[in-house]
């Protein structure tokens, strides 16, 4: 089992390695497992892909993020114009329907609402406003709404599980409750959770995944 210091140097060269991230303006703190990271950063799409790529080290159990989007004056804009810039992506795209998402902007910070089918549409709509300039932080208040064939997906997740994790898909079990999906069993690391997670998200109709699982010793 990796030490925390062991954890902590990993850690910074992994945000060395995201090309997105500059690691000079981020500190890094670990205690048993729990990686903490602090400092200020210039857009919300630096600060979220230094969680991500904090995430993808081995033996980190968590994350605390105390990062914060300073914007520099330059790059200021008005609500009103990234609410604008908001519109624009979401009516550019072939895979979303305008009028199933309502932003609202205020300083800078941006609430998303309506309605998709699939969790990628939730994913990408987060990510292409991540993207844009003026973006301080997001409110994902998106709702996943879709029928759910519990034996498809159920079958779909063990299937993923077993192409893509490290540990045997029959550690883990899932459950079906309506659009949930409840997540128990036994993972090497946190990466192999995020990976477990995801395999669920992938799902139509899944609407929330409830993570009851536990790290092996």
């Amino acid at each position: 089992m990796k030490t925390d210091s062991q954890i902590q140097l990993d850690v910074i060269a992994e945000l060395k390695f995201e090309p997105t991230v500059n690691p000079t303006h981020i500190g890094v703190t670990v205690k048993d497992g729990i990686v903490s990271l602090m400092g200020n950063v210039e857009n919300y799409f630096e600060k979220y892909h230094a969680e991500k790529a904090t995430q993808r080290v081995s033996g980190v159990r968590g994350v605390a993020m105390e990062i914060d989007v300073k914007l520099p004056s330059i790059v200021s804009r008005t609500d009103s114009e990234i609410a604008h810039a908001i519109d624009n992506v979401i009516s550019w795209s072939t895979l979303l329907n305008k009028d199933d998402i309502h932003v609202r902007v205020e300083s800078g910070w941006v609430t998303v609402t309506g309605t998709v089918k699939w969790n990628y549409q939730k994913t990408m709509i987060n990510s292409s406003i991540g993207h844009l300039m003026g973006v301080t932080g997001i409110s994902d208040q998106i709702i996943i709404s879709n029928e759910l064939n519990k034996t498809i997906v159920k079958k779909e997740i063990i299937d993923s599980l077993n192409r893509r994790a490290k540990t045997d898909a029959s550690n883990i079990n899932v459950e079906i409750k309506g659009g949930e999906v409840t997540l128990s069993g036994h993972i090497h690391d946190f990466s192999e959770r995020e990976l477990v997670k995801q395999a669920a998200w992938s799902s139509a109709g899944v609407v929330k995944v409830t993570d009851k699982l536990t790290l092996s010793n």
